[in-house]
């Protein structure tokens, strides 16, 4: 770890810690009577937006900037739409969302792994505001406990440094309410998966109120033997001493066993039904196993100071530990009738801590009004993972028989202890000068990664990279007097690789990606809606790919172009509506692939969501969903065909009792999710599902 970044992370620390107390202290000594104020986005997002058209999102701007000013797409999914299409998953909860893939591998217990604009944002994913700092895919975080999603569309390290270009997709934990209430229920549905869940707020005075949220699920899918038993709990508290004091502190722990799916080789998809393959394991239930331990502390805080200067800060320690055993499919038999397996061993044991402390004020100069923001955000990401891959014993597709082991020693090992610092430091400032809104943002990182990384071919190396970067943002619009705001952006990002190019010996470069975004959003005046339009050059650099078995490489550069349509809205007589379509170009520059398209990069995405209360108990919806065709694979040898699924969803509540029911894929459509260099993934068929709670 180089000086400067150790002496700044402490200082960094130091400073928080000083800046924090004598804030606390001044307000103590200095007691000053305020009206209540209205703290901004990041910080005071513990009222739980009702119905389907969010006004905020914690992740856009670090700033109260409404939705409909922000000038770059964002998407936020309520908790009304969560509950209404009854998702259990992140993949689920972003089916509906423009620009989105939401489960491009199927049904997989182990993470959420969404593309956004054709690009995987499976390390792009934030828990409150901080990111998940699992490098190699974040974990699936338990939806129940989540009161909204927000999807943040193309590069915006300028404010959260390391990133995906894709964007960013941030889970916005259940917080504690100012009212009591109560609920408690149970689920079950067509695949004999079963759950049990409460959620209780109390607010036992003006300036305390707690929540805990849990479930315990025993998921199950089409396949038998993919299964998941999970426990989660979540907890929150809200104090607020003060008129210009909030602390939260949030926290979860899960416990849960995800199986990894085995997949099946493509040459069978196309010889065989696929019916009947999507329900096959080609796995081994005597070997696959899992234990999964998640835990999650947080603590955020905003303090107005007398000068008119906000502090406000988040926190957040993550503990993730994990070992498991699973299978792959690499092929057929030389006389088709066996499948070839490959076994592996996951070892993982990591810690990570965020650190990110900003300020916030309005300054008028002149006939300019200026919300600024400064920051300071720090990262440490501990991980300590032992990967090892076995040959595997073929197994017969028509009649599996089930037992056989992989064979030991195992032919790859990788073992890798390695350390992540990075500091940013950034500024913002979002200019209105009559009805032009600009927005500048600057931020310059640091990041410092140290460690061993050994594997039995190449033996054990040390790893001693620094890397530093440079990203903006920028943006420029005009809000009109009907609603309707014109706009067009400019963003970069980052992100440090951590491992080494298999095929060259080399460190992995940072990844790089910059967007060009031009769209209109409209907000009318009387009616609740948001609808809109963008048009995006999206270009990556640096992609790293895994090309099988453990092996990494860097291609050169991929470039995404695309249009993006959608509305939601919430109209007379109950009406809620969610519609979207994308449409989305993808290319491969440079490489053995030049020219060529992404795979699992739909062409078109649309979808359409229509629920309606009738205030008589009862709520019923449906929606479809189409997912064009794409490339199956990075060189573009052959194709996944479209596919459209129709959803239903209803409710009727009676008094203190409200019972769902919701059928996904009413028409059992059968479609090849996603292929890869472990096998293909067959999505989730028709399920029917059924809960029933209690609340008061």
């Amino acid at each position: 770890m180089s000086t400067t970044i150790r002496t700044a992370f402490h200082t960094g620390v130091s400073v928080i810690a000083l800046s924090t107390s004598a804030a606390v202290a001044q307000n103590a000594q200095q007691p000053v009577a305020l009206d209540p104020i209205v703290l901004t986005a990041t910080t005071d997002i513990a009222a739980q937006q009702e119905g389907y058209v969010a006004s905020y999102g914690q992740v856009a701007t670090k700033s109260d900037t409404p939705l409909a000013e922000t000038q770059q797409s964002i998407s936020v999914v309520t908790s009304q739409q969560i509950e209404d299409q009854n998702a259990q998953t992140l993949g689920q909860a972003l089916r509906y969302t423009a620009g989105v893939l939401g489960e491009p591998f199927g049904t997989d217990p182990r993470f959420d792994s969404p593309t956004i604009r054709g690009f995987e944002a499976r390390s792009s994913q934030y828990v409150n505001g901080l990111r998940q700092l699992r490098y190699m895919g974040a974990p699936a975080f338990e939806t129940y406990g989540v009161q909204q999603v927000e999807v943040l569309k193309g590069p915006n390290s300028s404010l959260y440094g390391a990133g995906s270009p894709s964007g960013i997709i941030n889970q916005v934990q259940k917080r504690a309410q100012a009212d009591d209430f109560n609920e408690v229920g149970v689920g079950y549905d067509s695949n004999d998966a079963g759950q049990l869940f409460f959620d209780v707020n109390r607010a036992p005075s003006d300036v305390l109120s707690w929540r805990l949220t849990g479930i315990a699920r025993d998921n199950k899918t089409q396949i038998s033997e993919l299964t998941n038993e999970r426990g989660y709990l979540g907890a929150a508290l809200r104090y607020t001493p003060d008129a210009m004091t909030t602390i939260d502190v949030i926290g979860s722990y899960t416990e849960d066993a995800p199986i990894s799916p085995p997949g099946v080789p493509y040459p069978l998809t196309r010889i065989a039904d696929g019916e009947d393959l999507r329900d096959e394991y080609f796995g081994e239930p005597g070997y696959d196993d899992s234990d999964r331990k998640m835990a999650n502390f947080g603590v955020e805080i905003s303090h107005e100071l007398e000068n008119g200067w906000t502090l406000g800060q988040g926190f957040r320690y993550e503990k993730f530990d994990w070992e498991y055993t699973g299978h792959y499919v690499s092929g057929l038999t030389e006389d088709g009738l066996s499948v070839t397996r490959g076994a592996n061993y996951q070892l993982e044991n990591t810690t990570g801590i965020n650190l990110d402390t900003r300020m916030s004020n309005t300054l008028n100069t002149g006939a300019m009004t200026h919300d600024v923001l400064v920051g300071l955000d720090i990262r440490q990401y501990d991980a300590d993972t032992t990967t090892q891959f076995f040959y595997g014993q073929p197994i017969n597709w028509q009649d599996p028989d089930y037992g056989s082991l992989p064979t030991t020693p195992a032919w790859y090992t990788s073992i890798q202890d390695v350390q992540l610092r990075q500091i940013g430091v950034y500024a913002q400032d979002e200019i209105s000068v009559g009805n032009w809104r600009g927005s500048l943002a600057l931020r310059h990182d640091w990041t410092d990664l140290s460690g061993t990384d050994f594997t039995n071919f190449a033996g054990e190396s040390e790893i001693d990279q620094s890397d530093n970067a440079l990203t903006g943002r920028a943006g420029l619009s005009y809000v009109m007097a009907n609603g309707v705001m014109p706009y067009v952006s400019y963003s970069t990002s980052f992100d440090p690789e951590i491992g080494i190019d298999d095929t060259t010996g080399e460190t992995l470069k940072p990844t790089e990606g910059k967007q060009w975004e031009l769209g209109v959003k409209y907000q009318p005046t009387d009616y609740n809606a948001l609808f809109t339009a963008a048009i995006y050059d999206l270009t990556q650099e640096n992609l790293t790919r895994n090309v099988g078995a453990g092996v990494i490489r860097q291609v050169g550069k991929v470039e995404s172009r695309g249009l993006e349509l959608e509305a939601t809205a919430e109209l007379a007589q109950g009406w809620d509506i969610r519609a979207s379509y994308a449409y989305n170009e993808t290319e491969q520059v440079g490489g053995p692939e030049d020219g060529l398209e992404m795979p699992n990069a739909p062409r078109h995405l649309a979808s359409l969501w229509v629920d309606r209360n009738f205030d008589n108990g009862f709520r019923a919806g449906g929606g479809l969903r189409h997912i064009g065709s794409r490339k199956g694979d990075f060189g573009n040898t052959f194709d996944l065909d479209s596919v459209t699924m129709v959803d239903l969803g209803a409710s009727y509540t009676q008094g203190n009792v409200e019972a769902t029911l919701n059928l996904n894929n009413i028409t059992d459509e059968v479609y090849l999710a996603n292929c890869g260099s472990f096998g293909c993934y067959y999505g989730e068929g028709r399920t029917l599902s059924a809960k029933v709670a209690y609340k008061w």
